[in-house]
């Protein structure tokens, strides 16, 4: 089937008159669509239609917004199943966790959909008599969307939805190796009621699509979810535009000493090999208090070994695909890497001889806190234990890296606790939990090289907003501030 962009209400092809294939990561043979390999001459149509829409869109009611975002809610809810599916088969990740994507996306819309009855500015006293003052929320203008492939619903929705409410109108580039999980989102939105020209959606390359978008002069704001080298790009070259972004991460947990093994173990074994450790927030070191060491490593390696990879569409899988055999490489590139570094390899390191881009989760131990597997993002089933003698030297090793999205400590202790909370640089801390598990009311996003801007709750609306201050003066007479006379 070969699927087509849409632009100002209808669907077409690209003016290039090229289209790429999406295959099914589990098995690279199956070819699951063809899509549109768009270039400027799409963007400038779907920037224009984007334009030519605001006024209308913006006009109407928050509330009336929000009206077509809760019919969204709804018939993703009632769509599901069926989305979870093409995820899978599109993505690789288990269904489970498909269901959880789509589930996300449903969360996001209904919580943005209230935010139509809100919308919240602030009213504050005046230094002057007669005079009030206060704020009001406006939208920002066109908003350029760039989404990657690991949430091909969760993180889509987590800015259109805020976008939408806000009153900006959107153009939308997917991630390439998951366009039909975008297309049936915006074929949800379209039947809740988005008006043309409101919602663009135009696939292709980030040379083709990405980066007319982020250069555009009539494109008011961009939001990425990607790599840190493209989140500079992005930085250096959308010149005055509201930019919001989400780099990545290279989080960790500490494992005290007097932590609950079998509850940290949990949350090691989802953090770092859920979604096949394809996720921002997935735990690709363990900082550990050397006394429980090895007791906490034969645990691991014991739980890892079970773990049973295979297409994420099966119900007896644990741990699915890889995106592309591009991502394979990579992953075996850093194990190479790992253990020319002299880290110790307890587990995993190989490419299945199986059909589909298969890696076995891989634990390396005795890794210093300067290698390079344990300060770049590998992305993927890739985990590094590094050991620590306290609390303190913990949290040094847990702030070494460029990067500071999520990070968890498991401990017993009130004390380290609250000192993990304070002095970990990261966006998101996680006390006995895995660095896993936002939740879609509350802000979501890091600092240092992880990016800046927060999606989500309150702060998502913020991303996608603009504040303006409003002075009413019923005195009568012209009144200077700052006690000019």
């Amino acid at each position: 089937m070969i699927y087509k962009n849409y632009i100002n209400g209808k669907w077409i092809s690209s003016s290039s008159g090229k289209t790429f294939k999406n295959i099914n990561p589990a098995n690279p043979t199956q070819i699951l669509g063809k899509f549109q390999d768009s270039n400027k001459n799409d963007v400038d149509k779907a920037v224009q239609a984007a334009e030519s829409a605001y006024e209308s869109w913006s006009s109407l009611p928050a509330a009336k917004r929000g009206d077509i975002l809760y019919r969204a809610a709804h018939l993703l809810k009632e769509n599901k199943e069926r989305l979870a599916r093409i995820m899978t088969l599109e993505m690789g990740k288990v269904l489970k966790e498909s269901r959880g994507d789509v589930q996300e996306a449903i969360d996001i819309t209904e919580y943005m959909a209230g935010e139509g009855r809100r919308l919240l500015g602030h009213t504050t006293p005046s230094e002057l008599t007669d005079k009030f003052c206060l704020t009001i929320r406006m939208p920002v203008g066109v908003f350029g969307l760039i989404t990657p492939w690991n949430f091909p619903a969760a993180i889509p929705a987590w800015k259109i939805m805020p976008a939408l409410i806000c009153g900006n109108t959107i153009v939308f580039k997917p991630a390439s190796d998951t366009p039909q999980s975008a297309i049936e989102l915006v074929k949800i939105l379209i039947r809740a009621g988005v008006p043309k020209g409101v919602l663009n959606l135009v696939t292709g390359s980030g040379q083709g699509v990405g980066r007319p978008m982020i250069k555009h002069d009539q494109i008011q704001g961009i939001s990425f979810t990607g790599s840190k080298q493209v989140g500079e790009f992005v930085m250096q070259n959308a010149g005055l535009k509201k930019v919001g972004l989400e780099l990545g991460g290279k989080n960790a947990i500490i494992i005290m000493d007097d932590a609950d093994l079998k509850l940290a173990l949990d949350g090691v074994i989802w953090g770092a090999f859920g979604t096949t450790g394809q996720r921002c927030t997935a735990a690709s070191r363990i900082i550990i208090h050397k006394k429980i060491k090895p007791k906490f490593e034969k645990m691991l390696v014991k739980a890892t070994k079970k773990l049973k990879l295979g297409p994420g569409i099966k119900s007896s899988t644990d741990v699915g695909p890889l995106i592309n055999e591009k991502a394979v490489e990579k992953v075996h590139h850093y194990t190479h890497i790992g253990i020319n570094e002299g880290a110790k390899l307890l587990t995993g390191g190989k490419i299945p001889k199986k059909k589909g881009f298969y890696y076995e989760p891989t634990i390396f131990t005795d890794v210093s806190w300067n290698m390079k597997i344990a300060q770049e993002e590998i992305f993927g089933p890739s985990l590094s234990i590094i050991p620590v003698k306290d609390i303190d030297e913990a949290i040094h090793v847990c702030n070494s890296t460029p990067y500071g999205l999520s990070s968890a400590i498991y401990t017993k202790s009130l004390r380290n606790a609250f000192l993990a909370i304070e002095k970990i640089q990261a966006g998101l801390t996680y006390v006995n939990s895995s660095t896993i598990g936002s939740e879609i009311h509350l802000p979501f996003g890091g600092v240092k090289g992880t990016g800046h801007g927060r999606e989500a709750g309150i702060e998502g609306i913020d991303e996608f907003s603009e504040i303006k201050t409003v002075y009413f003066d019923f005195s009568g007479k012209l009144q200077k501030a700052q006690g000019i006379k």
